[in-house]
C-alpha cells in the first residue's frame, strides 16, 4: 500500500509531554476527576473544553496510535489509503441480507481524532428538521436547531482556499464562525466539471442552487465544505488535542490502549459505573482506574454499545446467551443502528481526460500545500426530497425529519476518469441520507476483546429500495439537462434499466456503505422505559456514566455525520462543565 511507502515513522512532536504511548508513562497515584474512554472526534472535544477548567483533571485513554506524522491523514488527497490501514479498526459487517448476503468493509478510525482522521471530511450539519425532530423525541428543547446551533459553530473555524480563489457567492458567511476550533474551508482546487455542475442548478428546477447548505436547509446543489485548513485535513486530533491544548498540565491522553469494560465503583441498588477497565501497550494486564466525577464513553456507535454490552448493561437475556453477567437491564443497547446506504453511478461521456500525475500532485501538496491533493472528495454536492405526492408515501411514512430534509444525496465528481482517446466516465455517488432500515451491534462472545457483530441492515426495509430507485432516476435526469448535451452517451449501468427486477439487483449488488453509524445507545425523554440515555446524556438506571458521541442520535441526521457528533460533544461538555461548577 501506498500508506507504507508515504509515511512519516516518528509519531509525536517535540513537546508533547501529555500524549503518552501507555498508561506506565504517566502518575496513575493521582485522581482524576473525569476519565474518557475514546480520543476520537466527540472524545477529543471532551478533553479540551473540560481542561479549560485547571481545577478538573482529565485522562483520555486511546485505542490506536498517534495521528501526527501520517501522511495519509494530513494530506486529503490521500483519503483512500487509511481503509484496510493500522489506522482503521478494519471491521467487517455480518452478511448483509438485504445486500445479496455481502459482508462489506466497515472502517472506523483506529487512531487518535478517531474517525475524524480518517473520513472523508464532509461537513454537512443536516438539517433544521433533524435537531427539532430531536428535540420533540427527547422533550428536551435544548438538542433543537436554534439552540444547537451556538454549539455548531462553536466548533467551527471557516478559513481561507489552499487556492486563494475568492468564495463570493459560493457561501453564506451568516451562517458560519471563523473563529472556532476545527478548520472548515471550502473546496481549495477547481476541477474541470464546476461549470457544468453549477450550470445545472441554474437549468433544471430539480436541483436549485443552494448558497449555503449548511444554514439548515440543506436542498439545492451547492460547493461542498470540508474539514481541510491550509490544504491539510483537519480532525479532532489536529484542533481540539492540538499543540496548544495537549500540554494542558491537568491533561494526560493515552494511546494503544483497549478498554474491556465499565465496573461499578460501589456497591449499592443503583450502579454507580465511575470504574473503567483496560490493557495498555505491551503489557496484557487489565487494569483499572476510577473517574472520581464521571467515566465518559466517547467510543463510537461501534465501541460504545460493545463496551456497555460486555460490562453487563444491555438486554440481559441477550446477554446470558453469550455468558455476560447482566449488571443494568437496557434492551436498548446496540438496536437501532443507522446508516446511509449508498452506490456509485457512472456514464460514458465524449469528452479527453488526462490521467492524474500522481507524482506530480503529490510533490506539489507537499512544496505548497495545494493543487488536487489539497481538496476534499468533491466540490459541488446536491441533496433532493421525494415529492410527498410520490406513490412512495402512500404505502411508506415518510422517513425525514421533516420538509426540509432531504431523502436522497449526490457527490458530484468533478473530474472525468479516462477510459479511452476519446472517452471518459462521469458519475457521482448517491445515497439515502434518511433510511428507514435499522440494525444492531452484538456480542460475538464473552471475550470483550473479541470483535463485536455489526449488522447496519442496509436496505431490509422496502422504501429505502424505493427511495434509492427514485435517486437513480433523479440523476439520470440530472446528466440529461443542457449542460451535458452531447457529453454523455449513456449510463454504463444501462443493462439494470431494462426492467424493475434488474434495477433491484443492480442496488442491492453495487450497494455499500457510508459508514456513518449512529444510534446504537440512543437518548430518549428521561424516565422513559427505551433508549440508553437521557437527554443530558447520562446512562439510564445509572449514575456516573456519561455518553458523548454519535450512538446518542436518535435519528441520523440527513448528511454526513461528522460535524453533528462535534455539536454533540460540544453540548455535552457544556452540561458537564454547568453540573460540575
Amino acid at each position: 500500500m501506498l500508506s507504507l511507502t508515504l509515511f512519516f515513522l516518528h509519531i509525536f512532536y517535540i513537546g508533547q509531554c501529555a500524549l503518552h504511548q501507555s498508561f506506565d508513562e504517566i502518575n496513575s497515584a493521582l485522581p482524576y476527576d473525569f476519565v474518557v474512554a475514546g480520543g476520537g472526534t466527540a472524545g477529543s472535544v471532551i478533553a479540551n473544553r473540560l481542561t479549560e477548567n485547571p481545577n478538573f483533571r482529565v485522562l483520555v485513554l486511546e485505542a490506536g496510535p498517534s495521528n501526527q506524522g501520517v501522511l495519509d491523514i494530513e494530506s486529503p488527497g490521500l483519503v483512500f489509503n487509511l481503509e484496510n490501514s493500522p489506522f482503521d479498526w478494519n471491521f467487517t459487517t455480518v452478511p448483509q441480507t438485504g445486500l445479496l448476503n455481502r459482508p462489506l468493509a466497515y472502517p472506523r478510525g483506529h487512531v487518535l481524532g478517531g474517525s475524524s482522521s480518517i473520513n472523508g471530511m464532509f461537513y454537512t450539519r443536516g438539517s433544521s428538521d433533524d435537531y427539532d425532530r430531536w428535540a420533540a423525541v427527547t422533550g428536551d428543547d435544548g438538542w433543537s436547531w436554534s439552540k444547537i446551533l451556538p454549539f455548531i459553530l462553536k466548533n467551527e473555524h471557516f478559513t481561507t482556499l489552499a487556492d486563494g480563489h475568492s468564495t463570493v457567492g459560493q457561501f453564506n458567511p451568516v451562517f458560519h464562525n471563523f473563529n472556532g476550533v476545527n478548520f472548515v474551508s471550502l473546496p481549495g482546487f477547481a476541477e474541470p466539471l464546476d461549470d457544468k455542475m453549477i450550470q445545472t442548478s441554474k437549468d433544471l428546477k430539480e436541483f436549485p442552487f443552494n448558497l449555503d447548505m449548511n444554514s439548515g436547509t440543506p436542498l439545492g446543489l451547492g460547493w461542498l465544505q470540508s474539514t481541510i485548513g491550509n490544504g491539510t485535513r483537519s480532525s479532532a486530533a489536529t484542533s481540539y488535542l492540538g499543540a496548544q491544548f495537549i500540554n494542558r498540565p491537568n491533561l494526560d491522553v493515552v494511546l494503544n490502549t483497549l478498554i474491556a469494560r465499565v465496573l461499578p465503583s460501589r456497591d449499592g441498588n443503583t450502579p454507580d459505573l465511575r470504574t473503567i477497565q483496560f490493557k495498555s501497550g505491551t503489557d496484557k494486564t487489565l487494569r483499572s482506574v476510577i473517574a472520581q466525577k464521571e467515566l465518559i464513553l466517547s467510543l463510537g456507535s461501534i465501541g460504545t454499545p460493545h463496551i456497555l454490552l460486555n460490562s453487563g448493561i444491555g438486554d440481559e437475556e441477550e446477554l446470558k446467551k453469550v455468558g455476560v453477567p447482566p449488571i443494568l437491564n437496557l434492551p436498548s443497547v446496540g438496536k437501532n443502528l443507522t446508516d446511509q446506504p449508498d452506490i456509485a453511478l457512472n456514464w460514458l461521456a465524449n469528452l479527453t481526460a488526462t490521467p492524474e500525475n500522481f507524482t506530480a500532485a503529490l510533490n506539489l501538496w507537499l512544496e505548497t500545500r495545494t493543487g488536487p491533493f489539497s481538496n476534499g472528495l468533491a466540490n459541488q454536492v446536491a441533496w433532493t426530497r421525494v415529492p410527498e405526492t410520490s406513490p412512495i408515501f402512500k404505502d411508506f411514512m415518510d422517513p425525514s425529519a421533516g420538509p426540509h430534509t432531504p431523502h436522497l444525496e449526490f457527490v458530484l465528481e468533478g473530474t472525468p476518469q479516462p477510459l479511452s482517446s476519446s472517452q471518459s466516465s462521469i458519475g457521482l455517488g448517491l445515497a439515502v441520507v434518511t433510511p428507514a432500515s435499522r440494525g444492531s451491534v452484538s456480542l460475538n462472545s464473552n471475550d470483550p476483546f473479541d470483535i463485536p457483530l455489526i449488522d447496519p441492515a442496509f436496505l431490509t426495509e422496502e422504501v429505502d429500495i424505493l427511495l434509492m430507485k427514485e435517486g437513480i432516476a433523479s440523476a439520470q435526469r440530472f446528466f440529461e439537462g443542457p449542460a451535458w448535451k452531447d457529453i454523455i452517451i449513456q449510463p454504463q449501468f444501462a443493462d439494470a434499466l431494462e426492467s424493475d427486477e434488474a434495477l433491484e439487483h443492480f442496488i442491492r449488488f453495487g450497494a455499500n456503505i457510508t459508514a456513518h453509524p449512529v444510534g446504537t445507545a440512543a437518548m430518549s425523554p428521561k424516565g422513559a422505559q427505551f433508549g440508553v440515555v437521557d437527554p443530558d446524556l447520562l446512562l439510564k438506571g445509572a449514575t456516573g456514566l456519561r455518553i458523548v458521541d454519535a450512538s446518542i442520535m436518535p435519528f441520523i441526521t440527513c448528511g454526513h455525520t461528522q460535524a453533528p457528533t462535534y455539536a454533540i460533544a460540544e453540548r455535552a461538555a457544556d452540561l458537564i462543565k454547568t453540573k460540575w461548577a
